[in-house]
């Protein structure tokens, strides 16, 4: 995210689509999924498929990353999703506005939108944020196929507020792709309220190697994508460098269990 950059944020030279891929090849990795924070679609047709031909000549899957259950849209990114060659759109509840809509109009969605999936032999991984994980996890098992699961985050559900271990227990047997983002919850000096922060992986209170036996252990088909939550720091340069030494650091703990 500080590298890339957002509102309020801007990197003199701020990573791109090709920047992200050389750091995924840099660090080994074998997947990236890009967030609507870079999303795919903003590319013209000739650096789309340059992309993407370097990602086949690195050894890199591509996932396609979007927000929302809007049918249009969805379709709209299943379009890239062919062009990309991948088998999963990650998305969330919440739209670009941020909007949730009510569970009937979810399932709605999903129920429409499942018959491209299965066309086009597609897996829809919602991501857990502002719905409660039981009401997520029976979104998923009103769809009834192996074309709709879940993208399960690890901290994004503190703002219902849902703790890891609640919500990996209802959703990891959905999950197809595991978002790894360790944490560290802080009481606060006077004691009346919490501070979350992020951590690199292993280096917070996430139990990163039950995680990981208990995703695959009901999902085995599910890939694991590193997040970051690195805190600001004094300048935007100091935060991109924290960035950066985060993911080289998580990455090396990670391969302890994780082995491309």
């Amino acid at each position: 995210m500080w590298s890339i950059g957002f509102a309020g944020v801007k990197p003199a030279k701020p990573m791109n689509a090709f920047n992200l891929l050389a750091k995924a090849r840099e660090l080994g990795v074998g997947v990236v999924q890009y967030g609507p924070n870079l999303p795919l679609d903003s590319l013209g047709e000739e650096d789309l498929s340059a992309l993407v031909a370097q990602a086949r000549v690195w050894g890199i899957a591509i996932e396609v990353g979007t927000q929302g259950l809007a049918v249009d849209g969805l379709r709209e990114q299943l379009k890239l999703v062919a062009k990309v060659g991948c088998k999963l759109l990650r998305t969330t509840t919440e739209g670009p506005d941020g909007i949730t809509p009510p569970l009937e109009e979810m399932r709605k969605c999903v129920s429409e939108i499942l018959p491209d999936l299965v066309a086009q032999n597609v897996c829809l991984a919602i991501e857990n944020g502002l719905v409660p994980a039981r009401t997520l996890a029976g979104l998923i098992c009103s769809a009834n196929s192996s074309h709709v699961g879940i993208t399960l985050d690890t901290v994004n559900s503190l703002a219902i507020p849902e703790g890891t271990e609640h919500v990996t227990a209802m959703l990891s047997e959905h999950a197809r792709s595991l978002h790894v983002k360790d944490f560290a919850v802080k009481r606060l000096w006077h004691r009346m309220g919490f501070s979350v922060e992020g951590r690199p992986a292993g280096a917070g209170q996430l139990n990163v190697p039950e995680l990981l036996e208990r995703v695959s252990g009901g999902s085995p088909e599910s890939n694991a994508i590193l997040e970051l939550w690195p805190p600001e720091q004094a300048t935007l340069e100091e935060t991109v460098q924290l960035e950066n030494a985060w993911a080289a650091q998580s990455i090396s703990y990670l391969r302890r269990y994780i082995a491309n």
